[in-house]
């Protein structure tokens, strides 16, 4: 391991994007793969996006940093006005409904990219945009669900989600839209076969929803753009702080960017929309249990950023290992962080390493490549380092078992990464 001052140094001079870029590129191999084929809504890969502080302080280390006034008024001295400077990172999760939340992308908020001339500096909206522009160049051709919080239902976003051809379950709160929700509460008396009951789990909800609802945006409203409203009533009961038994309600609502319809409200609703909670739940593992997500690690900008694409790559590898078939037994025994532990001591240790080095070599480096001809002489399983190769008539006993091998390996790998474990025979 790098010292870390070694390490500071080389994150602060290289490409730290580089690091995003390898993380990328394993989602996207599993994605083609099809790792997580089997978690998809509505055949989309559910994305869910949040902004979250990183982290704060009185001291303006980067021309980066956003800034909150603390104290003080806009007609005060500079002198006189107490600033708190942060960095503030812009999220995107895979987000599926068995729990499995795997890290995508980062986008930091920097100041340089608000509107200087109105004194303006960034903010998550402007922040989405980019990322949306960076998801859609990394995946072009993959079918998208994003994931939203009240934030988010404005009419650039709509557009910015139809230019895309990406699909949404975006949160509705009250005050949100206006003529939305007043256009739902007219129309909603009109459709009474709208609605579906259900228990889920120990909830029983109610869902209403009004389709094709016009909403208009922009100067004058000259543009528009028809949405999809449904809205969830649920009860369930629990016990106060007494011990008594209560009975709970809660309230939801999403604008959809597809019809909803008994078929598809709860794969939509409860599988897709509330599950955007799991990003939320992954920034506070990141910041609570061990990964150091607010820690200032290097008062540079582009250490910084390497420091946390970092971190993320590691979330991601260890995230694989927990829902793996494979490793699944051996998480639920000890737990998170003494799986973790577990995994990397025996690849660091230098006797391991040794051994490895030391052992037969594996058996597809007795397959033909374009620096070793087939013909070459190379060891086998069973000969010495630099022996000939096997007679004749040996060769297809030989063949037949590497095949074997190479095939017991492909599915030892295969389950490796297999994020659906099998189901306990309990």
């Amino acid at each position: 391991m790098p010292h870390a001052d070694t390490l500071f140094r080389l994150l602060s001079k290289i490409d730290v994007g580089q690091i995003e870029h390898a993380h990328i590129d394993l989602v996207e191999r599993l994605i083609r793969k099809k790792k997580f084929a089997n978690y998809r809504i509505n055949n989309c890969y559910p994305i869910a996006i949040d902004g979250t502080q990183k982290v704060g302080g009185a001291t303006l280390w980067s021309e980066s940093l956003q800034e909150k006034r603390l104290s003080g008024s806009d007609q005060d001295a500079p002198e006189h006005a107490r600033y708190q400077y942060h960095v503030y990172v812009l999220e995107a999760n895979l987000c599926f409904h068995n729990g499995m939340v795997i890290p995508l992308m980062s986008e930091f908020l920097d100041y340089q990219h608000g509107d200087t001339e109105q004194n303006k500096q960034d903010c998550e909206l402007r922040a989405f945009h980019r990322l949306a522009e960076r998801i859609k160049k990394a995946f072009p051709r993959l079918a998208v669900m994003l994931l939203l919080d009240g934030l988010y239902p404005n009419g650039p976003v709509l557009e910015r989600c139809r230019d895309y051809h990406w699909q949404f379950m975006i949160v509705l709160k009250d005050d949100s839209l206006p003529t939305v929700w007043t256009e739902y509460g007219a129309l909603l008396k009109f459709k009474p076969d709208n609605e579906h009951r259900q228990s889920w789990g120990e909830r029983a909800q109610h869902f209403r929803w009004v389709n094709d609802i016009r909403y208009e945006y922009g100067p004058n409203h000259r543009h528009h753009r028809d949405v999809h409203v449904v809205l969830c009533r649920e009860n369930w009961q629990a016990l106060d702080e007494d011990g008594e038994i209560v009975t709970k309600t809660a309230k939801h609502a999403w604008i959809s960017s597809q019809k909803l319809r008994r078929e598809n409200v709860h794969q939509r609703c409860n599988l897709a929309a509330r599950h955007r909670w799991g990003i939320e739940s992954c920034n506070l593992v990141e910041k609570h249990h061990g990964y150091r997500y607010e820690h200032l690690f290097a008062k540079n900008w582009n250490a910084m950023r390497g420091y946390h694409y970092l971190m993320r790559l590691a979330h991601l590898l260890n995230t694989l290992a927990r829902f793996s078939s494979a490793l699944v037994a051996q998480h639920l025994a000890i737990g998170v962080r003494a799986f973790i532990h577990s995994c990397a001591a025996p690849i660091a240790a230098h006797g391991s390493i040794r051994q490895r080095s030391n052992s037969a070599w594996n058996v597809r480096s007795s397959f033909a490549s374009p620096d070793r001809p087939a013909n070459r002489a190379v060891p086998s399983l069973h000969s010495p380092r630099g022996a000939p190769l096997l007679p004749e008539r040996h060769r297809a006993v030989e063949s037949d078992r590497a095949s074997a091998q190479a095939h017991s390996q492909k599915r030892l790998l295969g389950h490796l990464f297999d994020p659906n474990p099998p189901e306990s025979s309990e």
